[in-house]
């Protein structure tokens, strides 16, 4: 009886041990599945407001970037959208860029997370021979990813423009043109490191801070959690953002 008494619990530990491993792994897969699809979605309606200029062409590569094109462009962008954001909230941001002459690449990142893909931009500036000049950046983690990327590419490449955002690496003894953007009222960005990372980019670098710009709105995707008040609308922080950049790359 000691015998088959001892047996029969080791076989009910063994099943609890097994029904309590197969109940964290549902726990752990559920927790992925609901961080996976808690994420900020491009707004449909207020992405309306923008226009598509009879100039440009829109193009999905395999990959699914998006490629908005000008008729003979000669400097091209390629950008990486932030953490946890639908990457077609850029849309605007990078279709009125177009308009003005810049070719734009919207890369599409796995989970909408461009850390888990920082070689996204490898291969799309072959696909355009034509453009002489090439700058890579992204909005917060897009553009932490971007400069992660650069950092083993800097000869492929005029500058990096950061949008809310800053460099992990070490960028300071680079030729590289770079351009710092954040807006007054970003509560997102976490300023120390900010501070901090500016070591990391050349010490001729551009900085300029959007006033009553916030940081969801380089992107057209609403409100994001943490972030400050802005003074001004999502459309004129798009349109100054532009300015800004064109006027850095010129």
């Amino acid at each position: 009886m000691d015998a088959i008494t001892k047996e029969t619990k080791k076989k009910s530990k063994k099943i609890y041990i097994t029904g309590c491993v197969a109940v964290l792994v549902l726990l752990f897969a559920s927790i992925c599945m609901w961080y996976v699809n808690d994420y900020y979605r491009a707004d449909k309606t207020a992405m309306e407001t923008f226009q598509m200029a009879s100039n440009v062409s829109r193009t999905v590569l395999a990959d699914g970037t998006v490629v908005f094109e000008p008729e003979q462009a000669e400097v091209g962008f390629i950008f990486y959208p932030g953490g946890k954001v639908e990457h077609t909230a850029y849309e605007p941001l990078l279709q009125t860029l177009a308009a003005e002459g810049i070719l734009c690449a919207l890369v599409e990142v796995p989970l909408r997370l461009a850390i888990l893909e920082v070689d996204a931009a490898e291969g799309i500036a072959k696909q355009y021979p034509e453009v002489e000049d090439w700058y890579i950046g992204g909005h917060s983690l897009g553009g932490s990813a971007a400069a992660m990327y650069l950092e083993e590419h800097t000869d492929e490449f005029a500058g990096l423009i950061l949008l809310g955002s800053y460099s992990t690496v070490d960028l300071s003894e680079s030729d590289l043109e770079v351009l710092s953007v954040y807006g007054s009222k970003d509560n997102v960005l976490n300023k120390d490191n900010y501070l901090e990372s500016k070591e990391n980019l050349p010490q001729d670098f551009t900085e300029v801070i959007i006033e009553g710009g916030c940081h969801a709105y380089f992107g057209v995707y609403g409100e994001q959690a943490g972030d400050g008040t802005p003074t001004i609308s999502n459309v004129e922080q798009i349109q100054m953002t532009v300015k800004i950049m064109l006027d850095f790359m010129e």
